[in-house]
């Protein structure tokens, strides 16, 4: 059984969605962050730097912060999408999704999607980068089926829930044709449906 704290943000659906990829039995804690139930000193035990996700694996006595060390923890627990011989190419392609596809998406959220009118330097600055990233990853994909080769993986399971705020980026994911192929096949995968409702039942993938 695996305990996981999180909220309904791109990070914590990463989780929900490889859980359910893995197959593994999972109990959901809500961490409210308007709430601010991330800096509570319960949770701060669990999760020093008060971000979500956190798992708790009950069966092996192991907590795990930051969402990508817990992608890379349940992937070698289970075997699965961390292949030995992709694992370089897999490490790559999901440390650029911790260090600069999320962080980055994230701040164009708030500057363009919940703060628009506040800063326009922040504003555009965010808008550019974005749009750079989605045109980065089009080329990445016009080469390659998924981020890390021809197996579907880690790095696409951190990098898709992003991805999925497309609505939100105002950029035009369809403009991006091999980006589009990349999440349309994601999105229709089983795993990937129910990983995303995680906390709100009625919640799927918007469409390109």
């Amino acid at each position: 059984m695996i305990k996981l704290y999180s909220a309904n943000t791109p990070n914590g659906k990463k989780i929900s969605i490889m859980l359910e990829e893995i197959g593994y039995e999972y109990k959901v804690v809500n961490i409210d962050l308007n709430k601010g139930d991330q800096f509570k000193p319960e949770f701060k035990k669990i999760s020093p730097l008060s971000k979500i996700p956190v798992i708790i694996d009950q069966d092996n006595n192991k907590n795990i912060f930051e969402s990508g060390a817990i992608l890379m923890y349940l992937a070698e627990q289970s075997g699965k999408f961390y292949d030995t011989k992709d694992r370089l190419e897999i490490n790559q392609w999901l440390m650029a999704q911790m260090g600069y596809v999320g962080p980055m998406l994230g701040q164009h959220h708030q500057f363009h999607h919940y703060n628009p009118g506040k800063s326009q330097f922040g504003e555009e600055r965010y808008f550019k980068i974005s749009k750079r990233i989605y045109e980065e990853l089009d080329e990445r994909l016009s080469k390659s089926r998924f981020l890390a080769g021809e197996n579907y993986t880690i790095a696409d399971i951190g990098t898709f829930p992003w991805i999925a705020r497309h609505e939100w980026h105002d950029i035009g994911l369809k403009n991006h044709k091999n980006l589009t192929r990349w999440y349309v096949e994601i999105s229709e995968r089983e795993a990937v449906k129910k990983g995303f409702k995680f906390m709100n039942k009625d919640e799927v993938p918007p469409k390109p």
